[in-house]
C-alpha cells in the first residue's frame, strides 16, 4: 500500500528581513525622488544634483541603518530583559506561575485534568516552562542572532539601491529638466513594482497597496517641487 503523501504548510520565516527591506526601500524611493525633484524646479545642471543625492543618500544609510541597529538591539535587551524576569517568577513563585501555565492552556480549549497534567510536565524544565511562558503568555519571539547587525545592513543597503533608482538619469543625462522626466518615469515604474510586491508579502490588496505606495511618491515629489519652485 503506498505511503500518503503529507503536504507540508509553507510559511515565511524571513518576516524580519522582508521588513527591513520594505523599510529601507519605501523611505530610499521616496526622500531622494522628491529631494531631486525639488532641486530639478531651481537649478538647470545636475552637478549639484547629483552631490546632494549622494549626500542624502548617504546620510540616509546611515541614519536608517542605525535607527535599524537601535531597534534591533532593544528587541534583544527588552526580550532577555522579560526571559530574566520569567526565570525568575518562575524560581519565586512557582506555583503561581504553574497556574498561568494551566490558564493558558485551558484558554486554549484544554480540559482542566489535562491542562494541569500538561503544566506539571513543562515545569519539569526550566528552559521550556521559560521559553513557553515567552510565546504564550507574553507572545515574544527569541530575536535571531545577530538580529541587530542583520537590521541595519538590511536597512541601509535597501535605502542605498532605492535611493539611486531616481537619481541615476541624472548621472547620464546633464540636462535637469530631461533627467527630471525620465528619473519620474523610472521612479513611478518602481514605485509600482515595489508596492506590488510590498502588497504581496504583507497581504494587503495588491491594486490598493501598489497604488498607495505609488501615489505616496509622487505626492512626495510634486510637493518638493513645487515648494522649491515657489521659493525660488
Amino acid at each position: 500500500m503506498p505511503t500518503p503523501t503529507v503536504n507540508k504548510e509553507t510559511h515565511n520565516n524571513n518576516s524580519d528581513l522582508v521588513k527591513d527591506i520594505i523599510i529601507g526601500m519605501s523611505d530610499g524611493l521616496t526622500v531622494p525622488f522628491a529631494l531631486t525633484a525639488g532641486l530639478s524646479g531651481v537649478l538647470d545642471t545636475t552637478h549639484l544634483i547629483i552631490v546632494s543625492g549622494l549626500s542624502e543618500i548617504a546620510a540616509g544609510c546611515i541614519s536608517m541603518g542605525l535607527g535599524g541597529y537601535l531597534a534591533g538591539e532593544s528587541e534583544v535587551e527588552h526580550y532577555e530583559s522579560e526571559l530574566k524576569r520569567e526565570y525568575e517568577e518562575i524560581e519565586s513563585v512557582p506555583q503561581l506561575e504553574l497556574k498561568e501555565v494551566e490558564d493558558i492552556l485551558a484558554n486554549m480549549g484544554v480540559e482542566e485534568t489535562l491542562s494541569k497534567q500538561v503544566a506539571l510536565q513543562i515545569s519539569k524544565d526550566k528552559n521550556r516552562w521559560a521559553d513557553f511562558m515567552m510565546k504564550l503568555e507574553l507572545e515574544m519571539e527569541k530575536p535571531a542572532k545577530n538580529r541587530a547587525a542583520k537590521s541595519a545592513s538590511t536597512i541601509a543597503l535597501s535605502y542605498l539601491v532605492g535611493g539611486f533608482i531616481p537619481l541615476f538619469p541624472y548621472i547620464i543625462i546633464h540636462d535637469s529638466k530631461q533627467a527630471l522626466y525620465v528619473s519620474c518615469v523610472v521612479t513611478v515604474i518602481a514605485l509600482m513594482i515595489f508596492g506590488y510586491f510590498k502588497s504581496k508579502v504583507t497581504g494587503q490588496p495588491l491594486v490598493k497597496g501598489t497604488i498607495k505606495v505609488t501615489v505616496t511618491g509622487i505626492v512626495a515629489a510634486a510637493a518638493a517641487f513645487l515648494l522649491a519652485k515657489a521659493v525660488s
